[in-house]
């Protein structure tokens, strides 16, 4: 299964476009934003998403119940979840990082807050995408995961 996996949209809306294109052209069947979407407005990007989306609330999206009205699949971390037979745990803040790698109880771990790509293969794989809107590090990146394989590609927009 192909995810594509995104984290600190932070309203960039010309970011979020390019990632929903990539996505869509990458046939993705699944997306997971990993936090810090930050506004209710950045639905009128994200809806031209042709794969379902999966998101977790980060430290900056303050409006909590705008952003529910518009995504109606956006979750308190940390969020459990399964894809193609394999558990997920996303997060936004590190913080837990590294008892729940040692649990490992899950296949997957997403995280943002960083602003930087982090990918770490093992019994448990670490994923954090970078930053959609390249406000930090000045790199948009993303990642498509491919379940099947275990291939982790980051591409920036």
């Amino acid at each position: 299964m192909k995810i594509g996996i995104m984290a600190d949209t932070h309203d960039h809306c010309d970011n979020i476009r390019k990632a929903v294109s990539f996505f869509n052209k990458q046939n993705v069947e699944q997306v997971i934003h990993a936090g810090d979407v930050v506004a209710p407005f950045t639905y009128e990007e994200f809806k031209f998403l042709k794969a379902p989306i999966v998101m977790i609330f980060g430290n900056n999206d303050g409006e909590k119940i705008g952003l529910q009205k518009k995504f109606k699949t956006i979750y308190l971390p940390p969020y459990e979840c399964e894809f193609d037979g394999k558990r997920f745990v996303i997060l936004h803040e590190p913080n837990s990082l590294n008892s729940i790698i040692a649990g490992r109880l899950f296949c997957y771990i997403i995280y943002g807050h960083i602003h930087k790509v982090d990918v770490r293969k093992g019994d448990v794989t670490v994923i954090n995408p970078g930053e959609v809107c390249g406000w930090v590090s000045v790199k948009s990146t993303i990642v498509v995961l491919d379940t099947k394989t275990n291939e982790v590609d980051v591409y920036e927009l």
